[in-house]
């Protein structure tokens, strides 16, 4: 087996932090030794789970509710419910979410009933989507560095959808099974399904969303989840849940292309050497199954000897040099990244009083909760090398496809990104321009967009490292409203071409 890109040398640097997504995309890929091809997933018109919806279940959804987070601002003006959904009663598997609904109402839900339900998925596999996509980067709130203050995220995606985060497969966060087997077999195929059902499920108990525009957006490994995911209820037809489009970013799809474009990303912003490069795409063979040999693993040392110092989630962001947490917390801004965030989010999320109003870790789990899970990541069982004859599938099918990049990821960067969406061979439908947002008063360049024909679109947002609303969230929510509404990026008003 290969030594994956910066496998060897970044997996030191992940054992003295919280594990992050994108490390386990660095050792996921090419990993397993019979990786299948996603040409073998079940039609459209097939279902290959019989487990049914449960009941009208609405009575859960007021003891869901969260009154208030400890450590919350004041003048919060959403509602918020949290809790699980049994996806295998039989296994006794749950899977837990939080849900932050829409900006407005004074909580009363007014607001809420004119917005769609959007759901978030982070990747890993193995990664929380409470942890990443709620606390640290499109959520309502982040968390000081305190580790138990909170303060108001000023462009949470809340302001356009309502918006629920699914800690998935069970394992993940909060998430669990009381079959212990279930832990380690997970994959690809299960998670879709329990994913399915969980919505399924979650829906009798809030059945106000039943036919409600829905969208599926995530990051990372999430590129699997999230075209899945929508197979899966394209395949199960399932009329309560209107899936209107899939939004996915830094997303792995293709592993050849982002393999390959990963080290040419890497050399063309001056991170590694020509001899490395050459060396690389001399000796090293990309495909599912390759075999390892000596030159390839040299190769990829060199790579990462080369890359070791810096923050591969976002090439120009500075790393964490404090592992503790501070007391009194420093003056946040979301404006402002701050790379020991993670720290931050662990301590709070461990946190007995924010677990109680969460109603989260019922069960008193045998494990503290964590961002990222190394055992249901090291058991994954399935996982095809590529996602892309997912794509045209969801376009035929009338499902707004957007595939978004942060141009200063270096796990899976926009290079890699580009490769995979022109191995689809789409027709252009409107080419390659800057799109706009407004700062400060000033239009400046939020990134670039490409549309092609069946309703795809290729979106890179500027400055924006691997987990994009961490890094340009209001960028990140120009992004989201525009996908939402089925509007193109806006372009500059005032620029004289």
């Amino acid at each position: 087996m290969q030594c994956l890109a910066l496998g060897c040398s970044t997996v030191v640097a992940a054992a003295i932090r919280p594990r992050r997504q994108g490390d386990y995309v660095r050792l996921l890929r090419g990993s397993f030794s019979a990786r299948q091809s996603s040409s073998s997933l079940p039609a459209v018109e097939e279902t290959t789970d019989s487990r049914k919806p449960v009941p009208a279940d609405t009575g859960r959804k007021e003891a869901d509710r969260v009154e208030a987070l400890p450590g919350q601002p004041g003048g919060v003006d959403f509602a918020q419910y949290a809790g699980y959904v049994t996806v295998d009663a039989a296994a006794g598997r749950a899977l837990f979410y939080y849900l932050a609904e829409a900006v407005g109402g004074n909580g009363s839900g007014s607001s809420s009933k004119s917005k769609p339900l959007l759901l978030w998925l982070n990747g890993g596999p193995g990664c929380s989507s409470l942890g990443f996509g709620a606390m640290e980067e499109l959520g309502p709130f982040r968390v000081m560095s305190d580790g138990k203050t909170l303060y108001l995220n000023p462009y949470s995606w809340n302001h356009v959808a309502n918006v629920l985060f699914l800690e998935s497969p069970a394992g993940v966060g909060y998430s669990y099974s009381n079959t212990t087997a279930d832990y380690s077999s997970s994959g690809d195929s299960r998670t879709a399904e329990d994913t399915y059902v969980f919505l399924a499920n979650w829906m009798e108990r809030f059945p106000e969303y039943k036919g409600r525009e829905f969208y599926i957006t995530g990051e990372s490994y999430a590129g699997h989840y999230v075209p899945q995911l929508a197979h899966a209820i394209l395949r199960h037809g399932s009329p309560a849940i209107n899936l209107k489009g899939i939004m996915i970013g830094n997303a792995v799809i293709n592993d050849w292309t982002d393999n390959k474009g990963t080290y040419d990303f890497f050399w063309t912003h001056a991170l590694i050497s020509d001899e490395t490069v050459d060396g690389v795409n001399r000796n090293c063979n990309f495909t599912a199954g390759a075999v390892s040999n000596k030159l390839c693993d040299e190769a990829y040392r060199a790579v990462g000897e080369s890359v070791v110092y810096i923050d591969n989630y976002n090439i120009y962001a500075p790393k964490c040099q404090s592992e503790g947490l501070i007391t009194p917390p420093v003056t946040p801004s979301v404006e402002r990244f701050d790379p020991c965030t993670s720290y931050y989010v662990e301590a709070y999320l461990n946190k007995p009083d924010v677990q109680k109003a969460l109603h989260a870790n019922v069960t008193h789990l045998d494990r503290p909760w964590l961002a990222c899970n190394d055992e249901v990541f090291r058991s994954w069982v399935d996982s095809p090398t590529t996602i892309l004859p997912i794509i045209p599938e969801l376009m035929k099918n009338n499902i707004r496809v957007w595939v978004y990049s942060g141009d200063t990821d270096g796990n899976v960067p926009v290079t890699s990104t580009r490769y995979s969406i022109n191995q689809l061979q789409l027709s252009v439908a409107a080419k390659w321009r800057p799109w706009f947002t407004i700062t400060q008063g000033a239009e400046e360049v939020g990134g670039y967009v490409v549309q092609y024909k069946g309703n795809l679109s290729m979106v890179t947002v500027r400055g924006a490292g691997h987990e994009v609303p961490s890094y340009q969230p209001q960028r990140a929510l120009v992004l989201v409203q525009c996908f939402l509404a089925g509007k193109t990026l806006p372009g500059c008003k005032k620029c004289l071409l």
